[in-house]
């Protein structure tokens, strides 16, 4: 038996999964376990017991450990940058050694942190590099065979920024690189920083914000990225400044994590006063928004073209922390020679554990035998006995279904019938997004539902939209691309005629997040959204992800809580059905 634990640990969104004999067995970001901290640095002991219970093992199974991290990468570039920029670099190197102490503690103390005798330890530890595990993360899960272009891209890792690869059976030859200072990820984080969104992993909110907006700020966006002939973009210098040391995954006392400024004061000359976090959005934030996600896309365009130029093909895997702009994503398909995209479900850093895991196996190992992800529930999941033993404590009243075909009739009608509906089966989703699993469900036909589930469930800004999730067949009816997006990560323009019919999923400027749904990938959801199709006439339901400013919930115990505390009408725990009251 070969069995890799690959994981992505000492900065955010630290995850592990499991890899037996070539299969995906278990994939879970530590977020959603231990003390359930957003993007949680912590090293995933919790995630990496679970997943070693849950398939029967013990660490001393454990054939290869596989790190996506790799201290050796990129070293000409490191020692560049530090001789050119001394001061700034040093905090940076100092953080570098630091991460090299803590990576080979942590390993030294595995054994200890799974109940394990070190004596009996015999795995082999394997470094990744960052953006290659990201890259890998995505082809070896997708379909593809043939020759395909591999891309990862985001803020940094392991001093680079961007990577181009040509894939092609079992092997990913990386063609070209970008190192820091220069990343598209940096300059969309530094930007949405001044917007007053600086909490880490709030570049999504950019994202949303976006379209209220005019772009206003054009010119000095093409300033601050230029997107050379014969290159793939460069920062401005003097605007931004990362890489300047902090440790890497650091929290305060409240578990968040620390982050440092990512712009100057030469871009507070250009653009002004950044707005304080606590502060009114007004006109300006927007506009902001709308230039910067503007300048994104033309910059994603630009490099995706180029990578054609490089690996003439169709077919594209992708990956990394930018990868997840949905909206720069179609603009892809629409605008490249790339048709047949694959993303998998988790393109951010809790998903390159699952690429160094995948490179172990291809590459080190040189195994062909590969494993396509078709559907994300590889999560934790717990048993019906858990579930009835949770609803039936609850207090509220409770129906339960006697088949799957019941629970679905029952969840279609409420949620018809303009009920807020927890939708909580199975194993979780791998992953940032509830993808018909761990959701909240709700009518997408009703134009009072976004205002109502965000004032009332997620307590979130109000300009944020929600995601249609649409059976697959049905994709074409109502959206101007046809997507194959089961990992919900492309937004769409929904077609004209469906944008009055579809209000609480319809953003702003006409879009929706889509998630294609198959029956194959997930029976029980599809059949629920069929269930709804047949009352309503419209083949889609608003989904969003199950939790209130906290991760994605993980135990019935979790759902039931998230129901309790807030104004979800009903809650589907398995076939266990409780309704609240009308108040």
């Amino acid at each position: 038996m070969t069995a890799i634990l690959g994981f992505n640990a000492f900065h955010a969104d630290s995850a592990a999964c499991l890899v037996v004999d070539g299969q995906l067995v278990g994939a879970v970001a530590e977020e959603r376990l231990g003390e359930r901290q957003k993007h949680s640095p912590a090293f995933p002991a919790n995630a990496i017991r679970r997943l070693l219970a849950d398939a029967g093992l013990r660490l001393r199974d454990v054939t290869h450990l596989a790190l996506a991290r790799d201290p050796r990468a990129n070293r000409a570039a490191k020692l560049a940058y530090v001789a050119q920029h001394p001061v700034k670099a040093a905090g940076a190197v100092l953080e570098h050694f630091g991460r090299n102490r803590r990576t080979q503690s942590t390993l030294e103390q595995l054994a200890e942190v799974c109940d394990e005798d070190p004596a009996a330890v015999r795995f082999e530890t394997i470094g990744v590099e960052h953006h290659l595990a990201h890259i890998a993360s995505a082809y070896y899960l997708s379909p593809f065979d043939g020759l395909t272009a591999g891309l990862s891209y985001d803020a940094s890792g392991d001093f680079a920024s961007l990577m181009a690869a040509r894939c092609e059976g079992t092997r990913i030859q990386v063609l070209d690189r970008v190192t820091l200072p220069h990343s598209l990820g940096f300059f969309y984080t530094a930007l949405c920083q001044f917007i007053g969104f600086d909490e880490f992993g709030e570049e999504y909110k950019v994202m949303g914000l976006a379209p209220y907006g005019e772009d206003r700020h054009g010119e000095l966006m093409r300033e601050l990225v230029g997107l050379p002939e014969d290159g793939w973009y460069r920062l401005a210098s003097g605007y931004f400044g990362m890489h300047q040391g902090g440790e890497s995954g650091a929290v305060d006392e409240e578990q968040r994590i620390l982050m440092g400024r990512f712009y100057t004061d030469r871009l507070r000359s250009a653009l002004g006063e950044p707005r304080a976090r606590s502060a009114p959005l007004t006109q300006r934030e927007k506009d902001i928004a709308r230039s910067t996600q503007v300048r994104f896309e033309e910059a994603a365009a630009h490099c995706l073209k180029r990578l054609h130029r490089l690996v003439s093909t169709e077919r594209l895997a992708m990956a990394g922390g930018c990868a997840l702009n949905g909206v720069a994503n179609a603009r892809i398909l629409r605008e490249t020679p790339f048709t047949t995209p694959y993303l998998q479900a988790a393109a951010s850093d809790d998903g390159t554990c699952l690429g160094a895991a995948y490179y172990v196996w291809h590459q080190v190992l040189g195994r062909s035998e590969r494993f396509h992800m078709q559907h994300a529930f590889f999560g934790p999941g717990y048993p019906e006995s858990r579930l009835r033993t949770v609803a039936e404590a609850s207090g509220y009243p409770l129906h339960v279904c006697a088949t799957d075909g019941e629970l679905v009739e029952s969840a279609a009608g409420l949620i018809a019938d303009g009920l807020v509906v927890g939708w909580y089966q199975g194993r979780s989703e791998w992953g940032p997004r509830a993808l018909g699993n761990r959701s909240i469900l709700a009518n997408p036909m009703l134009p009072t539902m976004k205002d109502t589930i965000n004032a009332k469930i997620k307590r979130r800004e109000s300009f944020r939209p929600f995601a249609p999730s649409v059976l697959k067949e049905c994709v074409p009816l109502y959206f101007e691309q046809t997507v194959d997006s089961p990992f919900m990560m492309h937004v769409v323009r929904i077609r004209p005629e469906w944008r009055e019919r579809l209000p609480a999923v319809t953003h702003v400027d006409g879009t929706g997040r889509l998630q294609s749904v198959e029956k194959t990938n997930n029976p029980l959801y599809y059949d629920l959204i069929d269930a709804f199709r047949r009352r309503t006439g419209v083949g889609a339901v608003l989904n969003t992800s199950f939790n209130e400013n906290e991760p994605i919930v993980d135990t019935p115990e979790q759902a039931l809580d998230c129901f309790r505390r807030t104004d979800m009408d009903a809650l589907c725990l398995g076939r266990y059905v409780l309704v609240k009251a009308p108040a």
